[in-house]
This record gives structure tokens, sequence and C-alpha cells, in this order.
């Protein structure tokens, strides 16, 4: 029993927590992002807006950056599932979007990218 628990006590506590091979590989997808996209404590708005934060925030909503009416009107609640759809085609996903980009179609590299970007809060801190 007391194994059984343990067991369930490591489970609880690695929930929503990507494994370490999960973080490397995306932050080797996030480089294909980095001439756009800042992320991290000092993190600003480049061509695109910062990527601090985004898991749970709204499309269009980083203060200070010029989105397109697309993009502010696309209704998207960024989670892990409308950030995969998005990265593979964002200019299907989002019609008149002005990012510029091919995607990333390998759906476990879209994943690995999502897992390292969710790790930053609001601050650019790691959770």
């Amino acid at each position: 029993m007391r194994k059984l628990l343990i067991a369930a006590a490591v489970m609880i506590a690695g929930v929503g927590m990507a494994p370490a091979q999960d973080l490397a590989a995306g932050a080797t997808s996030y480089k294909k992002c980095a001439a756009c996209h800042d992320v991290g404590p000092t993190a600003k708005n480049k061509v695109g807006p910062v990527l601090n934060g985004l898991d749970g925030r709204k499309s269009g909503t980083v203060a200070g950056y010029n989105y397109s009416e697309a993009n502010k009107s696309s209704g998207i609640t960024w989670n892990e599932a409308s950030f995969v759809e998005y990265i593979k085609d964002p200019k299907a996903k989002i019609p008149g979007t002005k990012m510029v980009f091919a995607g990333i179609k390998n759906e476990a590299d879209a994943k690995a990218l999502w897992a390292y970007l969710r790790q930053y809060d609001e601050a650019g801190k790691t959770k």
C-alpha cells in the first residue's frame, strides 16, 4: 500500500510538468521563432508579440503590440490544442494574420515548443 501511495504522489506531482527532453526539443524549435518573438524576463515585443504567459491568454492582447484585426477578433484562448493547430499553419488558422511563418508541421515538435513556451509566466519567469 505504501508503494502505491508513493507512486500516486509522484504521478500527481508530475502532472502538468513537461519532461526535460520536451523542454530541450522545445528550446530547439523556439529558435525558429526567436527572430520575431521574445520570451523570458527581458522579453520585448519585436516583429511579433512577447510569448510570455501564453497559456490561457486571449489572442491579440499583449500590451504595446499592434495586432491584425484578424488576430484580435479570432476568439482564440491559447492552450496546447489551439497552439498546436495554429502553429502548423498560422495563416490557415487565422486568415488575415500578419504572421509570416511556414509553420511547424510535426506535431511532436509543435507540442515540445508549447511545453517550452508554457513554462514562462507573464513576467517571463519559469514556473
